[in-house]
């Protein structure tokens, strides 16, 4: 609960913007969208019956003036949004909205767009002035994922941004220097980072879904490591959650632990919030359970900075329940008026991680987040992640038990039992139909192996409500080389870990990836690193040492790889195998991410090697990266170099290989023609002596 404050001390000045001609923006058919005039209706509506505009200076809204979009927009995109609603685009209006994503116009659409921009415009000065202490600028369209040249995901001018450039170029008599923008919209500010990634004069932090990068907006954008360039290097912050159902102690946890220490450090003049509120609880496209006490409480915590001068402007959210109880919650806090709630939920494990990662990311900018989050609080405050709707893989080389995994093929479902990402909406198609989703997906829970020959069973919509299918369908698109140094060098081995099976020798049989599609292409490549075996005994193999691949380079040693160009998806299913997580006691276990997704494999690439911490207790630990064959990364596995020097002083075993596994190396070197027999069996007893 929020302290009310003295009943002598002056009511802060909120101001308030909204206009009924913003609601003339909406589909030109009729048919029903989730960015709808009712949005900011129902707020209004809320916040009038809770008697909110008596308490606020309400504000008039205002067209922006064109120079001042030139500002972010080109002038070809001005001219588009100032004329779509005129006659002359009356017979072309629908085919032009239907070259851009997530997007239409009607009649309306430019005054409603002139008038969202000019209205936070119209806000910022005045809190930037000292005339309010604050606003909220109920406006649609909303803005943060309007590019310069581009309308998409229901945006049509940035808003924030015209704003921010405002108040930086166009007044500059007002002492704004340091903007801090921040999101919490569920989906990434593509848009408003763009314009001001190189630029110090906007701290740029956004807290949304990323899903490895398949949720709405897609791609690279949203991702932790893009932290701006040149000036602006070190200004620009994203949280991407990996999952949905985050609440609210996974978004305090953001505030906490990287927010709120760089806003200190940064100590802007003024802050604007894209405040969308699809993360909200019961939000159709979100998928994320954010309360209104929830978003008032972190509204409440950016109050400490800039004087209090906050600027709220309204971006998405579309549960009109959720959206004006999350609106009035926080036009209370803003009033400084009492706001009773409590924060119930812990924080997702994920969660930490990710906000590891950024404070790793970050800390040579912010020197505040060089210091470890303390491990009790990692460990007392967290809960796993939500149950895991992938495929995890079977047998590996290594110390386990035989397991399976049972498989189970999406059919139909409707698409009011599904949160859709916002990248599925068409706005000029019946999107209220069926939906049709191709992806196998793991079965929430653990299965032994007695259940690996069920029959594949339609999954319900609710199993797939968090899109964990969607780092699958992100990462089957990228390719790579695997390549082979130990048993997988011999094809047949190889295609166990991919389509299942087993070969003569084995002890049990792999399950097999997810995707069981053969590799594209096999070639052959020798590298300068030294082959050796370790270990002493595999479920696999019985009794004798596997190969493992010394990690440091050596002029003096030669090693064959047997490359398999194969997808990063069934990588991180090799990967897995190898490294035996998947099965405790029989049980197979889940995948609750990647192990390698694209910005841990840009970094390997760039670092030539990672140890993986999620692999620790595994025997191939270690991902290597062996330059590039076709503009495509070699990659393998392997143990750690302190591994190597452990197996060198006795520390671990040394053995040479179980008689089955060293036939499955020479039948790869002979059948892919690179040595005779008699070559290949002192090939590998040298390396195994």
């Amino acid at each position: 609960m929020f302290a009310v404050s003295p009943d002598d001390s002056p009511r802060p000045r909120v101001g308030l913007i909204y206009d009924e001609r913003m609601c003339r923006h909406t589909t030109p058919d009729g048919k029903a969208h989730p960015e709808c005039p009712e949005r900011i209706r129902a707020i209004w509506k809320k916040l009038e019956s809770e008697g909110i505009p008596q308490r606020c200076v309400v504000l008039n809204a205002k067209e922006v003036e064109d120079k001042y979009l030139a500002s972010v927009h080109t002038q070809n995109h001005i001219e588009l949004i100032k004329n779509i609603s005129s006659k002359e685009f009356d017979s072309r209006r629908q085919r032009i909205a239907s070259k851009f994503n997530s997007i239409y116009l009607n009649v309306g659409s430019s005054e409603a767009a002139y008038l969202a921009a000019g209205s936070v415009i119209e806000a910022s000065e005045k809190v930037a002035k000292g005339d309010l202490n604050s606003v909220i600028a109920i406006v649609r369209p909303p803005g943060h994922h309007a590019e310069s040249n581009e309308a998409m995901g229901f945006c049509l001018f940035n808003n924030v941004a015209v704003a921010a450039n405002y108040l930086l170029n166009e007044k500059p008599e007002l002492g704004i220097k340091k903007i801090l923008i921040v999101d919490w919209d569920v989906h990434h500010g593509n848009g408003t980072q763009k314009m001001f990634y190189k630029d110090p004069r906007v701290l740029f932090f956004s807290v949304h879904r990323f899903d490895f990068g398949c949720f709405y907006p897609s791609g690279d954008d949203g991702a932790y490591c893009m932290i701006g360039e040149g000036p602006g290097a070190g200004y620009n912050i994203n949280i991407p959650w990996e999952h949905g159902q985050c609440s609210d102690a996974d978004y305090i946890a953001a505030w906490d632990h990287v927010l709120i220490p760089i806003a200190k450090e940064y100590n802007p003049d003024i802050i604007l919030v894209s405040a969308g509120f699809d993360a909200a609880i019961d939000d159709p496209l979100g998928g994320c359970c954010v309360t209104p006490h929830g978003y008032s409480f972190l509204l409440q915590k950016l109050m400490q900075f800039a004087q209090g001068k906050i600027v709220m402007v309204l971006e998405g959210g579309y549960n009109l329940k959720s959206i004006a109880n999350s609106v009035l919650a926080c036009a209370k806090v803003l009033l400084q008026e009492k706001s009773v709630g409590s924060i119930q939920t812990s924080t997702f494990k994920s969660t930490w991680r990710v906000i590891e990662a950024v404070r790793h990311e970050l800390k040579g900018y912010w020197p505040v987040l060089d210091v470890e989050l303390p491990q009790n609080l990692l460990i007392t405050n967290s809960r796993p992640c939500p149950p895991e709707r992938t495929y995890s893989s079977s047998e590996s080389d290594v110390e386990n038990d035989e397991g399976a995994a049972r498989t189970i093929n999406v059919s139909e479902f409707a698409e009011d039992d599904v949160l859709l990402p916002l990248s599925k909406l068409k706005i000029d198609e019946d999107n209220h139909g069926k939906v049709i989703a191709s992806d196998q997906v793991q079965e929430e829970g653990s299965l032994s192996a007695s259940e690996a020959s069920h029959d594949a069973e339609l999954m319900t919509s609710n199993e797939i409500v968090d899109g964990y299918v969607t780092w699958r369908s992100l990462l089957s698109k990228v390719e790579v080389w695997y390549a082979s140094y130990g048993s997988n060098m011999w094809k047949p081995r190889f295609l166990c870990y991919i389509e299942g099976g087993k070969v003569e020798g084995m002890s049990a049989a792999c399950c097999g990836s997810l995707d069981k599609s053969s590799p594209k292409d096999v070639i052959w490549k020798i590298v300068p690193h030294r082959l050796l075996f370790g270990r002493s005994h595999t479920r696999t193999w019985g009794a004798g040492g596997v190969a493992f691949l010394d990690p440091e380079r050596s002029t003096s040693d030669r090693a064959y790889l047997c490359m398999y160009r194969i997808t990063l998806e069934q990588f991180n299913d090799v990967l897995l195998q190898e490294n035996s997580l998947h099965q405790e006691d029989g049980i197979v276990k889940q995948m609750a991410s990647p192990f390698l997704d694209l910005h841990i494999l840009e970094y390997v690439t760039k670092n030539k090697s990672l140890p993986l911490k999620a692999l620790k207790d595994g025997w191939y630990s270690t991902v290597l990266y062996l330059e590039k064959e076709d503009d495509l990364p070699i990659l393998t596995m392997t143990c750690s170099a302190s591994d190597v020097e452990c197996f060198k002083s006795g520390e671990l075993p040394a053995s040479v290989p179980a008689k089955d596994y060293m036939n499955t190396l020479v039948n790869g070197l002979v059948e892919g023609k690179q040595l005779t027999r008699e070559e290949a069996v002192a090939y590998v007893n040298g390396a195994a002596t």
